[in-house]
């Protein structure tokens, strides 16, 4: 409809261009920002699992997940610890940033939203109608720890399991398979200040010496143009209500990465705002009322799998996972499937 109002989105990662397909879906006039171009790289899992999967369905976008591989085991690895290989609870879909953000900027296009590449937001806030999807916040170091995190893709990575978690005392890295016949490594770390530096510490990926890990990505060249690294990463849960944006996707709250379930909560605080956005668009609700929706909705679906993530995120990093007691703990299958349930 030619009256209704335009939306605009800063940050077209996953969230944003989800919504913004979701919006040309129904006419609704959108304007992207995105300060990089695609195709390109980024730090993620590329591990969909959870519901993201159904939202892009009833999107209409599962062609956009051609060529994704299907991953269907799992196995964590902690100092000499290891669980057994189990199958997931859910199927999860694995596919590069690389290929899936290209794709969905170009769906975005084809249906006439109004895409800016290398073009940075020009002001410092977010009025009415602007919607902020510009990813992860950076934060200062807390407890004395900094956060950042690393990719790579390399090719002819034996791998134990379709996705392998491997668990260190400063982080933990995630393999899965992924399209084109790569392997995406992935993986978080915390350093003291005045430690490795992010843009210096790619060796981390490979893992320590006499690791599962390192073995398995002995001798492996791995893809130079795949690197890259983000450095200040907030895991602290947020509540939606309390921001003064409209916010979607990681801008909003940032699950641990270790849950899996990154890639599925984007998708689906872009599905949770679409109504209210098209609301105020037609003129049926105000911006505040539009905003407030989004909040509750977003704090409703994702609350409580926040608060889980934040409880397997220490256990992750706790030394007890690489104690003898640690064995026991990744061989539970009561734990393993509570977790999974809890974190989606």
């Amino acid at each position: 409809m030619s009256g209704d109002r335009p939306i605009t989105i800063v940050g077209g990662g996953l969230a944003g261009l989800t919504l913004g397909i979701a919006l040309r879906q129904r006419d609704v006039p959108v304007t992207l920002w995105e300060a990089g171009r695609y195709p390109r790289h980024r730090v993620c899992g590329e591990f969909i699992s959870g519901r993201g999967q159904q939202v892009l369905a009833r999107l209409g976008l599962g062609e956009i997940l051609a060529g994704a591989v299907r991953a269907q085991t799992a196995v964590f690895f902690a100092g000499r610890n290891r669980s057994p290989i189990r199958a997931l609870p859910e199927p999860a879909l694995c596919l590069s940033r690389h290929a899936l953000d290209h794709r969905l900027a170009g769906e975005f296009h084809r249906l006439g939203g109004d895409l800016r590449e290398n073009a940075r937001w020009p002001q410092n806030d977010f009025p009415e109608g602007v919607v902020r999807a510009t990813g992860r916040r950076p934060q200062p170091q807390k407890h004395h720890w900094r956060w950042f995190g690393l990719k790579a893709h390399g090719k002819n990575i034996p791998l134990a399991a379709d996705l392998e978690m491997h668990v260190s005392h400063s982080g933990y890295v995630g393999v899965n398979r992924i399209n084109g016949g790569e392997v995406n490594v992935c993986g978080l770390f915390r350093a003291r200040p005045g430690g490795d530096r992010p843009d210096a510490a790619f060796d981390r990926l490979r893992g320590e010496t006499g690791s599962p890990l390192r073995e398995r990505l002995a001798g492996v060249q791995m893809d130079e143009a795949s690197f890259c690294s983000v450095a200040g990463l907030s895991l602290a849960p947020h509540r939606a209500v309390d921001r003064k944006e409209c916010c979607v996707g990681d801008t909003l709250t940032m699950i641990p990465p270790v849950t899996g379930n990154g890639m599925s909560m984007a998708f689906e605080s872009a599905e949770l705002a679409v109504a209210p956005l098209l609301a105020y668009s037609r003129e049926n609700a105000s911006w505040p009322d539009a905003q407030r929706s989004i909040a509750r909705a977003c704090d409703a679906a994702f609350s409580g799998r926040l608060r889980w993530a934040r409880r397997l995120q220490r256990l992750m990093l706790s030394p007890l996972l690489q104690s003898p007691i640690g064995s026991l703990v990744l061989r539970s299958e009561w734990l393993w499937q509570f977790m999974f349930t809890r974190t989606r």
